[in-house]
C-alpha cells in the first residue's frame, strides 16, 4: 500500500469564475460566514489573508468532529485561477505527515464554473485512511459558496 496520493474532485456552480476564486484569494475570511456548520473560524497568525507564506488557522467540523488545522498558502497561480496551501499545523497531521490542497476555479462557456480540489498526501501510517472526508468536505463549501454568490 502506498504512502503518498492524490486525490480530487470538481463541482460545477452557477457563478463567474472570478467571483468563486476571489473568495479564496482574498474572501477566505468570510468562509465562516458563508459555511457556518462546517468552518467556525478563520485566524491570521502571520502575514495577511492574500500573500505566500502567512498562516492562518481553522475550525472546522469534518464527519461530526471539531477540528483545527493551521495552513499557509504556499502557491498563487493568478492565470489559472489556482492557490496550493500546506497544512503545517493541526489535527489533520495525525493521520498525514503532509498534506497540500490546489484549489482551482475554471470557467466554463455558459458562465458558469468547475472547482476543482487537488489533494497531495503522505500518510504517517499505511493503515491511516485515504482524506476521503476532505473531498467532500471541500464539495460541500464549493456549494455553499455557490449558494452565497447567486444571493449577492
Amino acid at each position: 500500500m502506498a504512502l503518498t496520493g492524490k486525490l480530487e474532485t470538481e463541482v460545477e456552480v452557477k457563478v463567474a469564475a472570478d467571483k468563486a476564486y476571489g473568495i479564496f484569494r482574498s474572501q477566505t475570511h468570510q468562509l465562516p460566514n458563508i459555511a457556518s456548520d462546517m468552518i467556525h473560524k478563520t485566524e491570521i497568525h502571520e502575514g495577511d489573508w492574500e500573500t505566500p507564506g502567512s498562516i492562518k488557522s481553522w475550525n472546522y467540523t469534518i464527519e461530526g468532529n471539531v477540528l483545527s488545522l493551521k495552513e499557509t498558502i504556499e502557491k498563487i497561480d493568478e492565470e489559472n485561477k489556482s492557490i496550493t496551501y500546506k497544512v503545517v499545523d493541526g489535527d489533520v497531521l495525525k493521520l498525514y505527515k503532509s498534506m497540500k490542497v490546489t484549489i482551482q476555479v475554471t470557467a466554463k462557456n455558459d458562465g458558469s464554473s468547475l472547482m476543482k480540489v487537488i489533494i497531495d498526501y503522505e500518510k504517517l501510517k499505511e493503515d491511516s485512511p485515504d482524506p476521503h472526508p476532505y473531498l467532500e468536505f471541500a464539495a460541500k463549501v464549493f456549494k455553499h459558496i455557490e449558494t452565497h454568490l447567486l444571493k449577492a
